[in-house]
């Protein structure tokens, strides 16, 4: 486990927007900025770094507000998306970058359309891998939304109240919580039966897929007995308030080069009309040009589980905008 946190990479410490940030640093060459989702850490860009670094390009891996060895606000509001897309530019202006191009995983993918939209002038091309980027309902919350398509049991619903799951994950060691997520094997959706806790749901696989090791799986654990899981859940606490946050940017476009990675077994790609979305005329309207990649077999961790595929999607994409 040690060898692995020891990675041949430069860890630094840096302020940026008000925060300390952790980042980790490899390579030369024109930047790459790699956003992980929730619950990660900058660890699970580790095949992507190496491969990157390896073929010519310099790559940052920030710990994200409120995850690992970077600060962690303990209010909700302080984790909207105008806040995570400030600590990105804090962290490019401390690294002397005006732009770059931008790789994100779940909320990592949402921190990447967010900086695209806002700054496109910092970003050279994203690639968002699991979420898509998507439009803002002018007349419903995103919580209200959700409740009514999945109701209360849905994950994101449980993860609204302050400490719920905090106290409900608290049941469990940290070892077993990552399990939980990192393999989850559910078809349906991410939706509990009444009266259950979400993470209650989750099974608890009795053996582990040949993409992740138990040593891999602990690094997550001790960087979350560390940091907790009150930062990552703010994310979610946060979402209708950057629905209110986002009003004047109603109807707005991705202007920059853009790609989609999904796999076609994430739970979230055939789960509300997410497949028919992606593949569809709306998305491609909102992000004019993108390129949607669907890899067979993938599920929701594709940038660990499927880890040479696809870096070299994102390697294609990056020397397709350096011709």
């Amino acid at each position: 486990m040690e060898g692995m946190m020891m990675m041949d990479v430069n860890h630094h410490r840096i302020k940026s927007n008000g925060i300390w940030m952790h980042v980790v640093e490899k390579g030369t060459g024109p930047l790459v900025l790699l956003l992980h989702g929730f619950p990660e850490t900058w660890f699970s860009w580790r095949h992507q770094i190496a491969h990157l670094a390896n073929h010519g390009y310099r790559v940052l891996a920030p710990d994200l507000r409120g995850y690992g060895d970077t600060d962690s606000p303990l209010s909700p509001s302080s984790y909207t998306v105008f806040h995570i897309v400030g600590d990105l530019v804090g962290l490019l202006d401390h690294f002397g970058q005006q732009q770059a191009f931008v790789v994100g995983i779940d909320w990592g993918a949402v921190a990447a359309w967010h900086l695209s939209l806002f700054r496109p002038d910092r970003v050279k091309g994203i690639v968002a891998m699991c979420v898509p980027f998507s439009p803002r309902f002018p007349n419903i919350k995103p919580t209200e939304s959700f409740k009514q398509m999945f109701g209360d049991g849905l994950y994101i619903s449980q993860f609204q109240e302050p400490g719920r799951a905090e106290r409900a994950f608290a049941r469990y060691d940290y070892l077993t919580v990552m399990k939980k997520f990192f393999l989850i094997n559910k078809t349906d959706k991410l939706t509990a039966p009444p009266g259950m806790e979400f993470i209650d749901y989750l099974e608890t696989p009795s053996w582990l897929p040949p993409w992740i090791t138990e040593e891999e799986l602990q690094v997550y654990a001790d960087k979350f007995q560390e940091s907790g899981f009150t930062g990552p859940l703010n994310y979610y606490r946060a979402m209708d308030l950057n629905w209110e946050l986002l009003g004047p940017w109603q109807g707005s476009k991705i202007t920059v080069p853009a790609k989609l990675i999904v796999g076609d077994k994430d739970i979230g790609f055939d789960c509300g009309g997410t497949e028919e979305y992606i593949l569809g005329n709306v998305f491609k309207s909102l992000v004019p040009g993108v390129e949607v990649i669907v890899l067979e077999g993938g599920h929701h961790f594709i940038q660990q589980e499927k880890p040479q595929q696809v870096s070299d999607e994102i390697l294609s994409f990056l020397r397709k905008l350096s011709l």
